[in-house]
């Protein structure tokens, strides 16, 4: 047998060790890219699909949430195929969802408009509830009633065992929904209602269209909300008197008014209105006493939405003040109040989030009827 020389062996391993080297530089280590969904208004969720599996970040649940809440979402007929990290998200959900409890009748109509309505299992409130079709599957016992939000009784929740539940959160500490949690239900936090504009809140569908694999669906039910609007919208540019509108009414000894920078000022503005504090800046309602609300509207042309009250009568016996508003006396006082299920849930709040194009064209009709004559006012109606 014939030895390479000592020389040799060092330069042949030499070789190798360094050829090695090099070829490790070379390898590329491929991240698999994500595809996001699209989302044009919306900004507290996102979802981004890979291969197998989705990732849903819930970022803004509450006024300065300082937290992003992640989710894996894998279909069920290739669950055993992925392996995921649970560490890495609040929790790993199997989808289509087939039985969901949600926490507000804002979330109701990502169900209905979806054809989704029958996964539901438990609500709270659902004495609250306008939806014919989830009032008929209350009252065949197909919806169990879970008390109120602030107070869900977890045990009976517990029992229906549902695959996640849809909640909202004022300020992230909900005592209740940390016992579901810990009974590996996840939960979801919603931040549809501190979204900055209408078409922005009402975008949420697209989250239940993820829950129950119907995105397309959901991008379609979008898109024709948001057609109508901005075709209402753009109907409105050219009027050429814009009314001057105020809203609220007096909760003891305090005035609540939308502020300029809200969505319900974005939609008065939309309307081509006139809405006397649109200068005004903030998070959340403005204070105001009477005095500042009187001197800047009681020339104005309309009120809308005079808090709870839903006649003439109750405004009246309210607070005398009230009659001296132009609007008073004009009868130009609109309300949503008085458009209410068959168990006395105003629909103005399970359904007007989700169709702010209803609402803007409320608006328009009342602030511009000649603009849409064939048109009938779904939620507001003039004050009884």
């Amino acid at each position: 047998m014939k030895f390479l020389p000592f020389k040799s062996l060092f330069l042949v391993f030499f070789v190798l060790v360094f050829s090695c080297k090099d070829n490790t530089k070379t390898v590329k280590v491929v991240q698999e890219q994500g595809v996001d969904l699209l989302l044009k208004h919306a900004k507290g969720f996102s979802v981004t699909s890979y291969k197998n599996y989705k990732v849903l970040e819930i970022y803004s649940p509450w006024p300065k949430a300082d937290k992003t809440f992640k989710f894996a979402l894998i279909n069920k007929e290739n669950k055993d195929e992925v392996s995921l990290n649970s560490d890495d998200f609040e929790a790993v959900i199997p989808i289509p969802i087939e039985r969901i409890v949600v926490t507000s009748t804002t979330h109701l109509p990502g169900l209905e408009l979806l054809g989704e309505s029958q996964k539901l299992v438990g609500f709270p409130g659902t004495k609250y509830v306008s939806s014919k079709k989830i009032r008929a599957r209350i009252d065949a016992d197909e919806v169990r009633e879970l008390g109120k939000n602030e107070g869900v009784n977890t045990e009976v929740l517990l029992e229906l065992r549902p695959e996640v539940v849809i909640a909202f959160g004022i300020d992230g500490n909900n005592n209740a929904m940390e016992t579901v949690k810990k009974a590996n239900i996840p939960v979801i936090y919603n931040g549809d209602w501190i979204e900055a504009s209408p078409l922005a809140k009402a975008e949420w569908i697209k989250l239940f269209g993820v829950l129950f694999n119907k995105e397309s669906k959901a991008e379609s039910v979008y898109n024709t909300i948001e057609t109508e609007y901005l075709e209402a919208k753009k109907l409105a540019e050219n009027v050429a008197e814009k009314p001057s509108v105020f809203s609220g009414a007096m909760f003891k000894d305090v005035w609540y008014m939308p502020n300029g920078t809200s969505p319900e000022a974005q939609l008065l503005k939309d309307a081509n209105a006139n809405y006397l504090w649109k200068n005004t800046q903030g998070v959340g309602s403005l204070a105001l006493n009477f005095e500042t609300v009187f001197n800047k509207a009681k020339a104005a042309n309309i009120w809308i939405n005079p808090s709870i009250y839903s006649s003439y009568d109750a405004l009246k016996s309210a607070n005398n003040h009230y009659t001296k508003f132009e609007a008073f006396k004009q009868k130009q006082i609109y309300s949503m109040s008085n458009t209410k299920g068959d168990t006395g849930g105003v629909l103005y709040y399970e359904l007007g989030q989700s169709r702010p194009d209803l609402v803007l064209k409320d608006l328009i009709k009342i602030c511009h009827p000649e603009l849409l004559q064939d048109y009938d006012l779904f939620f507001f109606k003039k004050l009884n």
